[in-house]
């Protein structure tokens, strides 16, 4: 008997060391659930509020703004940039001035050239500069989106955080870059590639009002083909387009990526000269219209050229911006009638 009851007590005691056991291991397997959850529960709230943030923006300097601002109480850093794989779309976003500011934009266009780095190594020194490079794809086109900062490292738990937050980027960047593309195309002509009326009217009230408050020179080349109408009558429309395209890509060329330069519609062309006075002007014309003269159109017996007349108009202090185009459109006008390559009115002329 009292063996018996001295078993039940050694099975009693090892029951409860054993219950103990299991309770504890169940408070801390409980502990790390509720740590798990606390943990996500911040995550959560944290994509809430990115996304919100994102979701205010438009163009891509807006979404890595809203992105950098969302992650600075995270991470710090000085810089955010992004680049798509053609090259057509690239902001780069820094906080910092002065020679610090060219020296890390100088770092991040140097990590940037590199492109996509291998995943398992995202992040390096560049000088005194550490970066982390994510390569995003998106529906058309590729990105690369870098964060930089000077002179301190981004730990483990740091490129865990922005890898994270990478693939949450992905839509808000490809919605920004089809905006650009559709806010671009809106101001482009869709022939020529060259900004149409509605750049003009955006750009030249503040042209005008540089070359007001500073006393810079300012002139415009109001431009007109000749025989385009017959060249379309000779060879049909197609090649009257390619006429088009030719004239642009020959123009761009010769103007300064100061110029503006826009197809109004038709064979009519405006150039907007900053800092330039007459002189330059007239130098200018004289080498457009040589240009535009040595162009051949058409094939066979029927290889015609066209020919291009040019109304010059410095701008003067009193002229309104109606005035000065109407001198402009004045100038090409008699520039037609007498069969001259260029003519300039100036303030006094009649």
């Amino acid at each position: 008997m009292n063996a018996a009851v001295a078993i039940n007590h050694s099975q009693v005691q090892e029951l409860a060391v054993q219950s103990s056991a299991d309770a504890g291991a169940n408070v801390s397997s409980l502990l790390v659930e509720l740590d798990h959850y606390r943990r996500q529960t911040a995550w959560l709230a944290m994509v809430n509020k990115l996304q919100a943030r994102l979701a205010g923006a438009t163009d891509l300097a807006g979404m890595l703004e809203a992105y950098s601002v969302w992650l600075m109480p995270q991470l710090e850093h000085d810089l955010v940039a992004f680049r798509n794989a053609a090259h057509t779309h690239e902001h780069i976003l820094c906080s910092s001035h002065g020679p610090i500011r060219r020296g890390i934009i100088r770092a991040a266009r140097n990590l940037l050239d590199e492109g996509i780095p291998a995943p398992d190594s995202p992040c390096r020194w560049e000088g005194d500069f550490f970066g982390c490079r994510w390569g995003l794809e998106l529906a058309a086109d590729s990105g690369l989106l870098l964060i930089l900062r000077r002179g301190m490292g981004i730990d483990g738990d740091g490129v865990e955080l922005l890898a994270r937050t990478m693939e949450i980027m992905v839509e808000p960047l490809q919605r920004a870059l089809e905006y650009e593309d559709l806010f671009e195309q809106a101001r482009r002509d869709f022939l020529t590639g060259l900004a149409n009326r509605r750049v003009f009217d955006e750009r030249i009230g503040a042209l005008l009002e540089s070359a007001r408050r500073y006393r810079h020179p300012l002139t415009l080349l109001s431009m007109d083909l000749d025989r385009f109408k017959q060249l379309n009558d000779t060879h049909g429309h197609a090649e009257g387009d390619r006429a088009l395209c030719r004239v642009a890509a020959t123009l761009t060329a010769m103007v300064r990526t100061s110029d503006l330069l826009v197809r109004m519609g038709g064979d009519e062309f405006l150039l907007v000269l900053p800092d330039s006075d007459a002189r330059a002007a007239k130098i200018l014309a004289h080498r457009i219209c040589r240009a535009i003269a040595a162009l051949r159109f058409g094939e066979g017996a029927h290889n015609d050229q066209l020919g291009i007349s040019i109304g010059i108009s410095p701008w003067t202090p009193g002229l309104t911006r109606e005035e000065w185009m109407q001198r402009a459109d004045e100038a090409l006008y008699r520039a037609k009638s007498v069969g001259c390559c260029w003519v300039c009115l100036n303030k006094n002329d009649q």
